[in-house]
């Protein structure tokens, strides 16, 4: 047994880091990468494939009693992680004997890359309000999409720094075991927010790319509040 490190429960948080299912822009790509450029990709939503991927991670999760501990849902506030969401930890129409459901909570600091690609453009969020019900909007502040550029992409060193932002909301929420459910270059950033605290080859698996409807649980630590306890 190697057990280095040792921290009380309440200076942790459980993430369920999520990539969205399959979706239309995914195929596409595969083809040809100059098809993330068409216009008939906007938004893109998820594929009939994407659908399966999304019921058969619920049915793993529903197993695995993931469903009944996390709290809080936060999602990108695109089709295909709505789509996603909803689809995994919602509650509409679902005959699992589950009691409740997580809220889910829409950000778009856990949105796509901006800029230049149609997929990665948002609807305006009546008409989101209006497929999603389930779903918390109120922390979306534009009815349209203000932050998607059609000339400029956004850098990676920005997405860095909205993973930052994002994780420092995130641990001061209420909530100890969270979902997230976003997409895999936003994922890869949240994770290099904490990569220098791991070792290389763990550092590495970590955070490689994202599959479609992949999963990955980590545990973040405040160890400035571990530290204050020991005194």
């Amino acid at each position: 047994m190697d057990a280095r490190f040792l921290y009380p429960l309440e200076s942790c948080k459980i993430i369920h880091l999520l990539r969205h299912g399959q979706a239309l822009h995914n195929v596409e790509a595969e083809k040809d990468r100059n098809a993330l450029l068409s216009p008939h990709l906007f938004d893109a939503p998820l594929t009939d494939h994407g659908h399966q991927q999304v019921e058969n991670l619920r049915e793993r999760l529903v197993l695995r009693g993931v469903l009944k501990r996390v709290e809080l849902v936060v999602t990108s506030p695109l089709l295909r992680t709505m789509q996603t969401a909803v689809g995994v930890f919602g509650n509409e129409d679902r005959l699992h004997n589950m009691t409740s459901s997580p809220s889910i909570l829409a950000l778009e600091v856990a949105r796509d890359r901006n800029g230049v690609r149609p997929p990665d453009m948002r609807r305006n969020v009546s008409e989101y309000q209006a497929l999603f019900p389930t779903i918390d909007f109120s922390q979306i502040v534009s009815e349209e999409d203000n932050l998607w550029r059609p000339d400029v992409r956004e850098s990676e060193e920005e997405i860095f720094a909205r993973g930052l932002e994002f994780m420092k909301w995130l641990w001061k929420r209420p909530e100890r075991e969270v979902a997230v459910v976003s997409h895999g270059i936003v994922l890869q950033h949240m994770l290099y927010v904490f990569a220098n605290d791991c070792d290389k080859p763990i550092r590495h698996d970590l955070c490689k790319r994202f599959a479609n409807c992949e999963i990955r649980t980590v545990v973040i630590v405040d160890k400035g509040m571990s530290s204050s306890t020991e005194n």
